[in-house]
């Protein structure tokens, strides 16, 4: 049996990672009055192998919330929930980190007794929100006034150590996806001539001051930041992609953040120019890579250097023991799509292990 890199340890100064497959975060729609639960307890711990999980997307906050039956990190009975999550996993011999998520003008006012989500800018785009009502177009947002920004900034902290207190080995910022981080970020949704926009320094801001609140609490090491500077997911863009997202990521390894978790798709349209190889060249921490990887992808990936984990997504759902599927190169079963947000165990907790 080959030896594959993937299955070969990685570490930080704060962390022992036992391989280098690591699992995406991923909304499953399990999680009633917004509360983890033991079901979602039993579906982590059954990918414990993987050397790091990143959960789903865990709101910060009330005024956080975009996506029906998806867990949040801010009030007692959520810590509650998660705590049974963390024991599970940690029992089972896995590292988690708990996903800190706005979703900023990617809510509805379904979310928020009628009122509007909120934004970096007042600017309509061509997305759709999932509601409790069903799937409705998405509404143009309000603008976020300093005083509201610096409260969301606290609500990150917040979260952090409520992740903390939950047991969570660390955190990672959502900056991707189109959610409030890159709302700021991206020129295509901040119109703002504040601190909080203009220029790319003014832009990345916010994401940065996220990030710093996540350190806070649990040190840079145990911080990774997710960015997807290539997904154009709930109608992102910018002037200067390349521009914009290298400094965020010069700027987020001079706060010697951990893990930068790149999404990047493995095959890129022709002419259109990587960003993985500059990010790379920018950041000295803990380099991941995600988006449409399978075994020999990611261990060609691996050996050139380009990256030092993988996360796979779709993979770990219908394969909870996706490691030592990779190990024996093993028959990878595929995940039923029209289950992945069902809310039931049916294409959650009832993919089998390998026999």
């Amino acid at each position: 049996m080959e030896n594959l890199k993937l299955l070969t340890p990685l570490s930080n100064k704060a962390l022992n990672f036992k391989n280098r497959v690591f699992m995406a975060p991923m909304t499953r729609g399990r999680s009633k009055d917004q509360v983890a639960n033991e079901l979602t307890a039993t579906y982590y711990a059954q990918r414990a192998s993987a050397g790091l999980i990143f959960t789903e997307g865990t709101q910060i906050s009330a005024q956080a919330v975009g996506w029906t039956n998806t867990p949040g990190i801010y009030t007692p009975e959520q810590i509650a929930g998660w705590k049974k999550v963390t024991r599970a996993v940690h029992e089972a011999g896995g590292l988690i980190f708990a996903q800190l998520w706005h979703t900023g003008r990617a809510s509805h006012p379904d979310f928020h007794g009628g009122e509007l989500p909120v934004a970096p800018s007042a600017v309509p785009f061509n997305s759709q929100a999932f509601t409790p009502e069903g799937i409705k177009p998405s509404v143009t947002p309000r603008e976020m006034t300093l005083d509201e920004i610096k409260a969301t900034i606290a609500d990150y902290e917040k979260a952090a150590q409520a992740a903390k207190d939950a047991g969570f080995d660390g955190v990672e910022v959502h900056g991707a996806n189109g959610y409030l981080p890159a709302q700021f970020l991206e020129d295509g949704s901040n119109k703002r001539t504040d601190e909080y926009g203009g220029t790319v320094e003014k832009r990345a801001r916010f994401l940065l001051e996220a990030t710093d609140a996540a350190i806070k609490i649990f040190g840079p090491e145990r911080v990774s930041v997710r960015l997807s500077p290539r997904i154009p997911y709930n109608d992102m863009g910018d002037s200067n992609l390349e521009q914009t997202y290298m400094y965020a990521v010069q700027a987020l390894e001079k706060k010697h953040v951990g893990i930068l978790h790149f999404m990047e798709p493995s095959t890129l349209p022709e002419g259109v120019k990587p960003l993985a190889p500059g990010a790379r060249e920018r950041f000295s921490g803990i380099f991941v890579l995600n988006v449409g990887y399978d075994r020999k992808s990611a261990e060609q990936l691996l050996e050139s250097g380009l990256a030092d984990a993988v996360s796979f997504g779709t993979l770990f759902i219908s394969n909870p023991d996706l490691p030592e599927r990779l190990r024996q190169d093993a028959p990878l079963a595929t995940a039923d799509a029209s289950k992945y947000y069902s809310g039931a165990e049916e294409g959650y907790t009832d993919y089998p292990l390998m026999a």
